[in-house]
């Protein structure tokens, strides 16, 4: 099995990746600098392979469906962890548009248009899975002020996971969101769960079985209000 995992050189991404490997896959690691996919790959040793991938580049996606073509020929999982700026300096009365937009390339249209680009390959794969990483910070249920930057990034990011698992369910490829929850991560801060504990989520749903469900927002396997 391959997969792709994005933001893959540290905490949740590099996380996942690792457990990945441990499952037996062989995992493209996912990031903006050749170097820090090199180094992670290297640390996450055979089965992990490294690959310059900044998803708000078009050159970048361009190149990544190509290495994956020329090397594999498919693609099996992708897995849309790359995100950026929780913002919580932010309220959404005075919040920088600036920031908001810069946030939307990255955690929106990023996944979107690798989505859209490396379809070609995951059609051509086996057992298919997207996984969309998510947060309670986008979910309506629980939603209030602040962080408005990555909150409404994130539910927008679960709004495209209902589309595209709507779209592609014929096909047999499956698109969950996924909340960690709270994670020590470099982004998280410290005092949140192991960062074990919140890939273990994720890589469930880059593992369903192929009669799994699609189209949801969960957290460790269970169902996530929206």
């Amino acid at each position: 099995m391959i997969a792709l995992v994005t933001g893959a050189n540290r905490g949740l991404g590099r996380e996942t990746a690792r457990q990945l490997v441990a499952a037996g896959h062989t995992v493209l690691v996912g990031a903006r600098s050749e170097s820090a996919a090199r180094e992670t790959a290297d640390a996450l040793g055979g089965g992990a392979v490294p690959l310059r991938l900044d998803v708000t580049s078009t050159a970048d996606i361009d190149h990544a469906a190509e290495e994956i073509e020329r090397r594999f020929g498919h693609l099996d999982v992708l897995v849309n962890n790359a995100a950026i700026h929780y913002d919580t300096w932010q309220r959404a009365v005075s919040a920088d548009l600036a920031v908001v937009r810069e946030a939307a390339e990255t955690n929106v249209l990023g996944p979107w248009h690798l989505t859209q680009a490396l379809l070609p390959l995951l059609r051509r794969g086996s057992h298919q899975r997207i996984v969309n990483v998510s947060s309670e910070a986008g979910s309506l249920a629980s939603m209030g002020g602040g962080t408005p930057a990555y909150s409404l990034t994130k539910a927008a990011l679960n709004a495209l996971t209902r589309m595209l698992a709507s779209e592609l369910r014929p096909e047999g490829i499956l698109v969950n969101a996924v909340c960690p929850g709270w994670v020590a991560t470099e982004m998280g801060g410290p005092g949140g769960r192991p960062v074990q504990d919140g890939a273990a989520g994720i890589v469930w749903a880059a593992t369903l079985p192929d009669d799994g469900p699609s189209g949801g927002f969960f957290r460790d396997g269970k169902t996530h209000p929206w």
